[in-house]
């Protein structure tokens, strides 16, 4: 089981996972909404700050993966989306996509106000 904290608050990150759950094959995910139900994840050690800073994807072994690695993750178990998980997965493009990402989270995290409030 592959298990997604997402931040549930965020208008894009809720449409894009919504996007994912219809199209996912059952029985693959575990959809958590970490603004929503926050004790899943605390409970592995991270923040809800953290989770709210970047996707967090835990795989069927366990391992935690953050931000773009999440999305691969999320990728190869879809139909469609495969091949964006290989081509991002490329290393010349992966340091490149984990940087934008990177920047585009630490905006996003800004803009929602979130570094302004004790989470």
């Amino acid at each position: 089981m592959i298990t997604v904290f997402y931040d549930g608050k965020c208008g894009l990150c809720r449409r894009e996972i919504e996007h994912y759950k219809r199209i996912a094959p059952a029985g693959i995910f575990e959809w958590v909404d970490i603004t929503v139900a926050p004790d899943a994840f605390t409970a592995l050690g991270y923040t809800v700050a953290s989770g709210l800073k970047a996707l967090h994807v835990r795989d069927g072994t366990g391992i935690m993966h953050i931000g773009v690695d999440g999305f691969i993750i999320i990728w190869r178990a879809l139909p469609r989306w495969r091949l964006l998980a290989m081509l991002i997965s490329l290393p010349i493009i992966r340091p490149l996509v984990r940087r934008v990402y990177a920047a585009f989270a630490a905006w996003r995290f800004k803009k929602l106000g979130y570094d302004a409030c004790d989470i």
